[in-house]
C-alpha cells in the first residue's frame, strides 16, 4: 500500500508497507526493522512478540528520539511496561499500535518534522503465535 511521497528530503519516509515488510528509501525490509527519522534504517533483532526484551527498547532509546512508534505486528498488542523502562526513564514517548497503523502514524509525524522512530515487528511464520494475525 502506497502511503505518501516516497521521499521527504533527508528523512526516512516509509513508502510502502504490507504484512511482509516495508519499503524505506527504495530498500525493502522483510524482517523487524527500526526506522529512525534520519540516519540508517537498521534491522531490529527480534522475530516474535514474545521474544521482546528490555534490550530491544534500549536500542531504540539510544537513538534519542522524542517519540517511538511501536508496531506490534498484525494486531495491537502491548508489551509489559517494565520492558519500556529504557524509553520511559529518558522521557521518550512511546505509542503502540499494529504495524500498519504505526507506518502511517510514523509518516505523519515525520512530515511534521518530529524526531520519531518506528520500531516495526514482523514476525516470521515459524515464530508467530497461533492466534497472531
Amino acid at each position: 500500500m502506497k502511503l505518501q511521497a516516497d521521499r521527504i528530503e533527508g528523512r526516512n519516509a516509509i513508502a510502502r508497507h504490507g504484512p511482509g515488510g516495508v519499503i524505506v528509501d527504495g530498500q525493502e525490509h522483510r524482517r523487524s526493522v527500526v526506522v529512525p527519522w534520519t540516519g540508517t534504517v537498521q534491522a531490529w533483532p527480534v522475530d516474535a512478540f514474545a521474544a521482546l526484551t528490555e534490550a530491544h527498547f534500549e536500542m531504540l532509546a539510544a537513538l534519542a528520539p522524542e517519540l517511538v512508534i511501536f508496531g506490534s505486528g498484525g494486531r495491537l498488542r502491548f508489551v509489559r511496561p517494565a520492558l519500556l523502562a529504557p524509553l520511559l526513564s529518558r522521557r521518550i514517548g512511546v505509542e503502540t499500535m499494529d504495524t500498519a497503523a504505526a507506518c502511517r502514524t510514523y509518516n505523519v509525524l515525520l512530515a511534521e518534522g518530529r524526531s520519531v522512530v518506528a520500531a516495526l515487528l514482523f514476525e516470521t511464520a515459524a515464530t508467530r503465535s497461533p492466534d497472531a494475525s
